[in-house]
């Protein structure tokens, strides 16, 4: 007689500017592909992956929030019942990708405002763009080490460097997170 699979459905946001790549990051993910083509995301995208982990299934539904500040009335309203976040920023070395960078906190009093007190996690797309002598460099303010302690700082889950055209970092970062949240679902479980 077999055991009988638990089902974990959570509901993922994903946060930052616009044009960071969090359309791309989920398509990587889940898709497996990249489109260069740009698309403003109106309002919000939604996207459903589900994987096995440790015998159960979880199922992981994403919310592409539309980053542009002309959304921010309409984007309240979609981050009720999440369970987690992800919060990208863009390497980009112009206006635009420091914009998402030093919008960070803004972002994240956002997250926190609307969802409490969940896990989140912080993903620097666009690596691609960059030579890795300077995200390794511990004087650039963007290095791995930087936005380890940033990461650390703001109370989040862990940092990671990604790629949507590359595809770096994407799978094993969106996989860490699923992990995560059936580790915590579990534990509240068995605390019950």
């Amino acid at each position: 007689m077999s055991e009988e699979k638990d089902i974990y459905t959570f509901k993922v946001a994903i946060c930052g500017d616009g044009a960071v790549g969090k359309t791309s990051l989920i398509n990587r993910f889940v898709e497996g592909t990249f489109t260069r083509e740009y698309l403003v995301t109106l309002g919000v995208e939604i996207t459903k992956y589900g994987r096995e982990v440790r015998g159960d299934e979880v199922n992981l539904i994403f919310w592409d929030l539309a980053g542009q500040d002309q959304f921010s009335k309409v984007r309240q309203r979609f981050f009720s019942g999440t369970s987690a976040a992800i919060l990208v920023f863009s390497h980009e070395q112009n206006e635009e990708g420091e914009k998402s960078f030093q919008h960070l906190q803004k972002w994240l009093d956002h997250i926190r405002e609307n969802c409490g007190d969940i896990p989140i996690i912080l993903f620097g797309n666009k690596v691609d763009l960059l030579d890795e002598n300077i995200y390794l460099d511990e004087n650039y303010p963007k290095s791995d080490a930087n936005l380890k302690k940033l990461a650390s700082n703001f109370g989040l889950l862990d940092y990671f460097k990604t790629s949507a055209l590359t595809g770096e970092g994407v799978m094993s970062s969106f996989r860490i997170l699923t992990h995560e949240l059936h580790r915590l679902s579990k534990e509240r479980a068995n605390r019950s």
